[in-house]
């Protein structure tokens, strides 16, 4: 099925998010649509998918105009879309999911969903029970249970917006090959919608690239890298520097702690982290480095041992107190745990102000909002509701609320959706906070981040820790150790 995307204009007040914006996807290819956040990617996508309707444009399928007013008739046009939160109820079983997609009855046939769900699984390697509960999968399981509703649901051209962020390395090189299997053997089309360079460069055969909402550039893979990058940001970008920091004082220490969980516990921990220290954490997904940060803001219980802040004892206090004594913690899942939806920018800064009277001050709030605003670069105004922000503005807006002043700064994936050009800016606003004598503690599924960026790398593998140093490892070696297979040697 061949699409094209005619003039797509769509507006949000003065903000011009699809400025005239034309493309075509081809049957039977993977398309990436490439661009720097706020470049106009998910609104386009939306636009395309029903999602929202555009201010000015045409859709044709296969040379014929068509119009949708929601993802049920663009789904009935065979176009469906993967978001980078997927669109489930954690709390149900996955089958009820599957079926709640397509099912117009109140009463579905279960055992038909059933028998569909197993054989579209077994077709692509996708492993899921039926009968588990979604809270119970990883990010890039609930991807798979997403694709394989979109595919009982006749979709001929499938739309990943950021798909591989927060998904672990194996999962995402499953994602690929079902995407080129979807592509090259079942003649479907694939937009993969990313601001990751060499995603699209190992994946895609097309490249559409967005900025400022407009197209400025088109490209068959493979492409020069360079000229990716030119086309995004209107420059090429220096390498990214190393800075060193003698750390200072301990300001956080474990001993003997163990932190609990149903799936695999973090056992018999001593670790500490020093004033200006940055340490990576790594491991495929769900081999307890989120229980172990977690377990450092308070937010997991600890069965045994000792957590001090700056020599103060903290085991089992609530984050409260962490945060109290200096101790910051933003989670990877921005909607369900860092951000409220529905609230305005503003309404966020009025909330995370802990000094402030009981009656709020709103030209205070709103003066405090236009400068988190602007020293973030969020595209966004004070009075937007935070689901109404792109992905990598979310993470600015995260960033935007912590407290100024920090002992300790606990991070999953700090730089999650968010370009080349914003990744090395917020990385200059992290390491301008451990000058300051900060701490920074983060995830990153990203290899090459945490090599770059940390002093020491703690891999975790089954529960089980090894430190590394992390001048003395490469992306290979710091492989075969999340993957359990050898040491550095380093």
């Amino acid at each position: 099925m061949k699409v094209e995307l005619v003039d797509i204009h769509k507006y949000f007040g003065p903000v011009r998010a699809n400025d005239g914006i034309s493309m075509t996807i081809e049957s039977g290819t993977i398309h990436g649509l490439l661009g720097e956040n706020g470049a106009g990617k998910s609104t386009l996508m939306k636009c395309f998918s029903g999602y929202q309707s555009p201010d000015r444009g045409v859709v044709r399928v296969d040379g014929r105009p068509v119009s949708f007013d929601s993802p049920a008739e663009a789904i009935a046009h065979g176009i469906g879309m993967l978001h980078q939160d997927p669109l489930d109820f954690p709390q149900m079983q996955i089958l009820d999911n599957f079926l709640l997609a397509f099912e117009d009855r109140i009463l579905p046939d279960r055992r038909k969903g059933r028998k569909v769900l197993r054989e579209l699984g077994a077709r692509f390697q996708f492993d899921l029970d039926p009968d588990a509960e979604v809270t119970s999968l990883t990010i890039g399981e609930r991807q798979q249970l997403e694709i394989l509703r979109l595919l009982a649901l006749g979709a001929q051209v499938i739309i990943l917006d950021e798909p591989t962020t927060g998904i672990s390395a194996p999962q995402k090189e499953k994602l690929f090959a079902t995407l080129h299997r979807l592509a090259e053997q079942e003649g479907r089309s694939v937009v993969f919608v990313s601001h990751k360079l060499e995603e699209v460069e190992e994946l895609c055969h097309h490249v559409t690239v967005l900025r400022h909402g407009r197209v400025t550039g088109e490209a068959e893979m493979p492409c020069p890298v360079s000229r990716l990058v030119e086309m995004m940001f209107g420059r090429n970008l220096p390498p990214a520097e190393r800075v060193s920091v003698q750390p200072g004082q301990t300001v956080l220490r474990l001993e003997g702690v163990t932190v609990p969980s149903y799936r695999l516990q973090v056992q018999d921990v001593n670790f500490e982290i020093r004033a200006g220290e940055v340490v990576g954490l790594a491991g495929l997904e769900g081999s307890g480095q989120r229980l172990f940060l977690r377990a450092c803001a308070g937010l997991e219980w600890v069965s045994a041992g000792h957590i001090h802040v700056d020599g103060q004892e903290l085991t089992g206090a609530s984050y409260q107190r962490f945060l109290d004594a200096g101790v910051a913690y933003t989670p990877a899942n921005r909607m369900e745990e860092g951000l409220v939806g529905a609230l305005t920018l503003s309404e966020h800064f009025a909330l995370v102000d802990r000094h402030g009277s009981f009656f709020l001050d709103w030209n205070g709030v709103r003066e405090r909002a236009l400068k988190g605003i602007a020293h973030f670069n969020i595209i966004g105004r004070p009075d937007d509701p935070a689901a109404a922000l792109s992905g990598g503005n979310q993470q600015r807006l995260m960033l935007a609320l912590l407290p100024s002043h920090l002992r300790l700064l606990l991070m999953e994936h700090p730089t999650r959706g968010l370009d080349v050009e914003s990744a090395r800016w917020i990385w200059q606003q992290l390491l301008a906070r451990r000058e300051d004598g900060t701490a920074i503690l983060f995830i990153s599924a990203d290899l090459d981040e945490l090599l770059e960026r940390s002093d020491r790398i703690v891999v975790f593998c089954g529960g089980q820790m090894e430190s590394v140093h992390a001048c003395d490892t490469t992306v290979e070696q710091l492989g075969y150790l999340i993957a359990g297979k050898g040491q550095t040697g380093g």
